[in-house]
């Protein structure tokens, strides 16, 4: 018999000082920072939960206002981190993302569609409401898996925005999509 569903509250992190194609791993931004202490505001009511953040510094960054609100420190988890850009030099990216996000996920190289069957796995796996602050391609990845569509990029998640999913019988479920961005992600 299976047990109640698993809410998953998948965070886009805060806006980052620089683009992709400057950084392997920005910070955030001033106004990325501000938007990292809403988000904690908006959440605190759910809590106190596991919280679990990507390795990359704007997301461990977008996380911490909710650590020290709840008083729990974040579980670091690489699957959930950013699509892995293969060795590409940072003014190479824009142009490998833009066709990635394009795409669809049987058409991409084997090594993203693994990516993608560990992200989607790491989260299916989760057996207690978490909150877990990630990236947009992850984000994406997550809700085609929930609704079943193959496609790399289904909605653009903006910055700090709140995606819900719940794991039943260990498969993602579509809650609610979050806000999309008002600006693109390059």
């Amino acid at each position: 018999m299976n047990g109640p569903p698993v809410r998953l509250y998948l965070v886009r992190h805060g806006k980052a000082a620089v683009s992709f194609t400057e950084s392997q791993d920005a910070p955030l931004d001033p106004s990325g920072l501000a938007q990292a202490e809403a988000l904690a505001a908006r959440l605190a009511p759910h809590g106190p939960l596991p919280i679990v953040s990507s390795p990359m510094r704007r997301a461990r960054e977008t996380a911490a206002p909710l650590e020290q609100l709840w008083g729990r420190p974040a579980r670091i988890e690489p699957a959930i981190s950013e699509i892995p850009s293969p060795g590409l030099p940072l003014a190479e990216r824009a142009r490998w993302l833009r066709g990635i996000l394009g795409s669809r996920w049987p058409l991409v190289a084997p090594s993203l569609v693994a990516w993608r069957i560990t992200l989607v796995a790491t989260l299916a796996a989760i057996a207690e409401p978490t909150v877990l602050v990630s990236h947009y391609v992850a984000i994406n990845a997550a809700v085609g898996a929930a609704v079943g569509d193959d496609r790399v990029t289904l909605f653009a998640p903006d910055t700090c925005s709140v995606t819900v999913l719940d794991v039943e019988a260990g498969r993602l479920r579509l809650v609610e999509r979050g806000p999309e961005a008002e600006t693109p992600v390059l």
